[in-house]
């Protein structure tokens, strides 16, 4: 049996099958928050984001029109919707895991590892990470959709809603700035 497209899941959901839209769910919500933490730098925001983007596509999905991918869909309201809190907020959190170095690594069980390497690894991660997230969120978001996300310059567009000579232009600029950065944080490896 094929797993069934977003377009049927979303005929299903529709006509009243709720389980259609778990599946949904299941399908993008990894996806959706990793994006999202790396484009809003804290993983609390990128939960909270997905969340209610979800419960707003539930809401909405017979006003969606098919013109774009679901995804593109779904990240563009969970988009909005972190704009939103970020603005009733004014104040900046920042994330424990982030604190600690972003993602846990695995670690080496073996007796050689090097205690150092990984204190190192994970402090690079973390310049890394600040790195990016010093970017400029208009330039960052198109950068981690098609870096991370792996989405085309199409999808993004639309995501973002802005043209796609705009998603080339700010993708090349946030390469750009990064790269400068990581050169001012690593210039022995320049």
């Amino acid at each position: 049996m094929s797993e069934s497209t977003d377009h049927e899941l979303i005929d299903q959901t529709l006509a009243g099958q709720t389980e259609a839209f778990n599946a949904l769910i299941c399908r993008y919500q990894d996806r959706l928050v990793h994006s999202l933490e790396h484009a809003l730098g804290s993983r609390e925001d990128a939960l909270e984001a997905a969340q209610q983007a979800f419960v707003s596509a539930w809401k909405n999905l017979s006003g969606f029109r098919r013109d774009a991918a679901f995804y593109s869909w779904l990240y563009r309201i969970a988009v909005n919707a972190a704009r939103t809190a970020k603005r009733r907020r004014r104040v900046e959190t920042i994330s424990l895991e982030r604190l600690r170095g972003g993602s846990q690594q695995a670690s080496d069980p073996s007796p050689t590892a090097n205690p150092d390497h990984n204190i190192t690894s994970n402090e690079k991660a973390w310049q890394i990470q600040n790195a990016l997230h010093s970017i400029a969120e208009e330039f960052r978001q198109p950068l981690v959709l098609r870096e991370i996300d792996e989405m085309s310059y199409d999808e993004i567009a639309t995501a973002l809603e802005i043209p796609v000579g705009t998603v080339r232009s700010r993708i090349f600029r946030a390469r750009q700035e990064l790269a400068d950065r990581l050169k001012r944080l690593f210039p022995e490896e320049h």
